[in-house]
């Protein structure tokens, strides 16, 4: 019988990070980096803007938006270090540096979107 492998939880965050990244972070650039500065649409109110940010799903959001990214990016820099580099003895200590980091900004994340007034 085969070893199990402990590998599919980082590729489940990696997939979902991936949705993430792909999908929803292209619109967020284009909203709040191209249209609305450029005045292609009208931007919310500061007030409405507030108020949404206020929301427990809008934090609950940005707070998955960001610990996905963060999730997706560990994964990849460590398997493209491995394969690039050809360094597969290193792979657990990578691992620990990669998803630390991750958990690290999910973390600061999480403190951020607390903090929100």
């Amino acid at each position: 019988m085969a070893k199990r492998s402990n590998e599919s939880l980082p590729w489940a965050f990696f997939g979902a990070g991936g949705f993430v990244s792909a999908f929803l972070m292209p619109v967020h650039i284009f909203l709040f980096g191209i249209a609305i500065p450029l005045m292609w649409i009208a931007g919310p109110t500061q007030a409405s803007l507030l108020a949404l940010i206020q929301h427990p799903l809008t934090k609950l959001y940005i707070f998955g938006f960001c610990a996905l990214c963060f999730l997706h990016a560990a994964h990849r820099i460590r398997s493209s270090l491995i394969d690039t580099l050809r360094i597969k003895h290193l792979d657990t200590a990578l691992g620990v540096i990669c998803y630390g980091a991750a958990i690290v900004g999910s973390i600061i994340a999480l403190i951020v979107v607390i903090r929100i007034p």
